[in-house]
């Protein structure tokens, strides 16, 4: 049993557009926001690279099994999934940008530190560190989701998974080295991707 954006015309646009509103200004940030290459200090020790590896890896493996392992699909309230899927897409690119938006100067897409850069607590940083991260992991579940193959899912969200939490390691130890203090207090009192969880 194939995903319903497969054989589904509607389904397939949908989810094509999904996508796109997902991943083209991704692709074009990709050459625009690397200001710390000029301005800053970079740490990122390749951790970009392995990110974007490992995530990309489990999309396609995910999709692969998606088509390829049948008996891992999942039978009941397809269209309900799919369309629960495309939401989690559209929320996850949303709060990723407006963690973005409200990071401001600061973002970049390697890890590095800047000249006065400071703790950063407004918005969505009030609750969780990194929230631009986790509008990526809502993004891959919904993807995932969109599947409709349980196998897929757990395969994408893992490559996800995994690419973020050696991210965050080294960007956290960065910020550590650069900020002190402030960051460790900041750190003591958030989680990572998920309010009062994780």
């Amino acid at each position: 049993m194939r995903p319903l954006f497969f054989d589904q015309p509607i389904e397939r646009l949908v989810f094509g557009v999904a996508c796109t509103i997902w991943y083209v200004p991704e692709l074009l940030g990709t050459f625009f926001q690397r200001a710390a290459r000029r301005n800053g200090t970079r740490h990122d020790r390749g951790s970009y690279a392995v990110l974007i590896g490992v995530l990309w890896g489990g999309l396609l493996l995910g999709f692969g099994i998606a088509v390829l392992v049948p008996w891992a699909a999942i039978p009941v309230l397809r269209g309900q999934l799919f369309w629960l899927g495309i939401a989690g897409i559209l929320s996850g690119v949303g709060l990723r940008w407006y963690a973005i938006r409200v990071l401001g100067r600061f973002f970049t897409r390697d890890v590095a530190t800047q000249a006065g850069q400071t703790v950063v607590q407004d918005g969505p940083y009030r609750c969780i560190r990194h929230p631009a991260y986790s509008g990526t992991l809502l993004t891959l579940l919904g993807i995932g989701l969109t599947l409709s193959n349980w196998l897929a899912l757990l395969v994408v969200l893992i490559g996800g998974v995994i690419g973020h939490l050696y991210r965050v390691r080294i960007e956290e130890q960065a910020l550590v080295g650069a900020l002190g203090e402030p960051y460790r207090a900041y750190m003591r009192g958030t989680h990572r991707f998920i309010p009062f969880v994780w």
